[in-house]
């Protein structure tokens, strides 16, 4: 294996007093970063006898990856379902703003919206990296318009569609393109989704389901063509039932096709989603459980009238805000996975104290 000195020159960063969370425990070591890669440390210490060129010390803190929020509608008065003049100003506000909820990399998400809401906007948002400009785009999440009637939320009924002929003639028609999509969120029982399905998943475009009354088999059915993601475990689903589960049974269906997960959204605010249910999920799937906010324009800021793509909605008693970690560890243990290069510096209570992209501060309390 090559040294680390092979691969460069840079300078180091030496993150020490720190824990990290590896194999289920925290544990006390160091971080090596360089350019913005964990290097090492067994290799660091015999090329390179050990040199730091800066250290930072972190005083006894923990280190985490950094938050990925793969299904954000908006915040801070900032509506990605809405086609202002300044598109990619408003995604770069928020990809700012939200540094400091330790988000080091998001989806910007796209209610359902009539035909010429998405040809402007989709094209606006680009894929891009993250840094002190704020965190990085991913690429979008396209949830809806292909989805249940009966379980569309907020999402506004006149502007559901269904798919015709399936495939590609329906989402062109309806996005305009596909470029810098990540994820589409479709109900599977829709007549002919399996073309569609098939079509985003051939493209690289992960395939979500959700705001669905799909039962067991159809969303089997719908796994074994290509989709891999559910959209916010138990709401706007059809709920368990054991004589059916629906959905929520591709946690611990046998039928998922060998090496694929099945990985799902959840809102853990205490408000969406009963602890009780977060501990069934996690438990019976723990590799696949994914964290997402579903957050909204009105996020940041006071109660009000705010907007979720083209309809007005009531925010009244509580600030919309990004949120659930706590919460989630205070319903079970999650663990974090280890080398990573965007990553978060978080108090005992688990506030977070620090973000940073490819190894570099971009935010501090």
């Amino acid at each position: 294996m090559p040294s680390n000195k092979s691969v460069s020159d840079a300078p180091i960063t030496q993150f020490v007093n720190c824990r990290i969370l590896k194999d289920h425990k925290l544990q006390w070591e160091d971080l090596w970063v360089r350019e913005g890669k964990i290097l090492n440390p067994e290799k660091l210490f015999f090329d390179e006898e050990g040199f730091a060129d800066h250290k930072v010390d972190c005083a006894d803190k923990i280190i985490a990856p950094g938050f990925i929020d793969v299904q954000i509608n908006g915040g801070y008065g900032i509506d990605f379902s809405q086609a202002s003049s300044d598109i990619r100003g408003g995604v770069a506000l928020l990809a700012k703003k939200i540094l400091e909820h330790g988000v080091t990399s998001f989806c910007p998400t796209l209610v359902t919206s009539p035909p010429d809401i998405y040809h402007k906007v989709i094209p606006e948002l680009k894929v891009q990296d993250g840094g002190p400009e704020g965190a990085g785009v991913l690429g979008i999440h396209l949830e809806g318009p292909f989805i249940s009637e009966e379980k569309r939320g907020a999402h506004p009924p006149k502007f559901l569609r269904t798919f015709k002929a399936g495939g590609v003639a329906d989402l062109m028609e309806t996005y305009g393109h596909l470029d810098n999509v990540a994820m589409v969120t479709l109900a599977p029982e829709l007549a002919n989704s399996v073309a569609a399905i098939r079509e985003l998943s051939g493209r690289g475009i992960a395939v979500s389901l959700g705001h669905s009354m799909a039962d067991l088999s159809q969303a089997e059915a719908a796994v074994q063509h290509g989709a891999t993601f559910i959209t916010h475990l138990f709401n706007a689903m059809l709920p368990f039932h054991h004589r059916d589960p629906g959905i929520v049974g591709l946690l611990t269906s046998d039928r998922v096709p060998p090496g694929r997960t099945v990985y799902y959204g959840m809102i853990a605010d205490g408000i969406h989603t009963h602890p009780a249910a977060l501990r069934i999920a996690h438990r019976a799937h723990p590799a696949g459980l994914v964290l997402v906010t579903d957050a909204v324009t009105a996020m940041g800021l006071p109660p009000g009238r705010h907007t979720l793509g083209q309809q007005q909605i009531d925010i009244q008693g509580l600030h919309a805000y990004v949120a659930g970690l706590r919460h989630v560890v205070s319903a079970f243990s999650v663990d974090y996975v280890c080398c990573f290069v965007d990553f978060v510096v978080l108090d005992d209570t688990l506030t977070l104290r620090e973000t940073y992209i490819a190894g570099q501060q971009v935010w501090r309390k």
